[in-house]
């Protein structure tokens, strides 16, 4: 369970974004919970209260880092910038003050199962290997959470 490294791409801005491509048996819909839902987001990544809207923000506790060694995070304001059930998501992620991630999801129909198309774009100050490793093992404790399976190791990605 090892996600392949990010594709980049550049954006007609000269933004650069980095994007994974996972493959799930899994059909869309359930895709779509597992990235959503807050109960099943926080089986892999983090939990959400609020009242979620285009335009709004919700609360964002990111939960995974414990399984790291690190701690639970305070709460961040989570800004929604899309959201198209159950195929398009589109969130900013305060980083700091200065800078924020942005984050855009889309999940495509594949076969009997789904493909999810996760890219971030690449803020300045960021280091690649770090912004690699981090989201390969979230992806991979994504698709953990899925099937049941154990959560990957944070030392196998580090």
């Amino acid at each position: 369970m090892t996600a392949p490294p990010a594709e980049t791409r550049t954006d007609p801005d000269g933004t650069t974004t980095l994007v994974w491509r996972r493959e799930y048996p899994d059909p869309v819909d359930d895709v779509w919970a597992a990235i959503t839902d807050s109960e099943r987001l926080g089986r892999w990544i983090g939990t959400w209260t609020g009242e979620p809207r285009v335009g709004g923000t919700v609360a964002f506790t990111m939960t995974g880092e414990a399984d790291a060694g690190g701690e639970v995070a305070e709460p961040a304001d989570v800004r929604i910038l899309a959201c198209d059930p159950p195929r398009h998501l589109a969130v900013e992620f305060p980083e700091s003050e200065e800078r924020s991630w942005h984050l855009d999801l889309t999940i495509e129909p594949h076969g009997d199962g789904a493909v999810l198309l996760f890219a971030q774009r690449f803020a300045d100050g960021l280091e690649r290997a770090d912004v690699e490793s981090g989201w390969r093992w979230y992806l991979d404790r994504l698709e953990a959470s899925l099937h049941g399976a154990p959560m990957p190791n944070w030392d196998d990605y580090a």
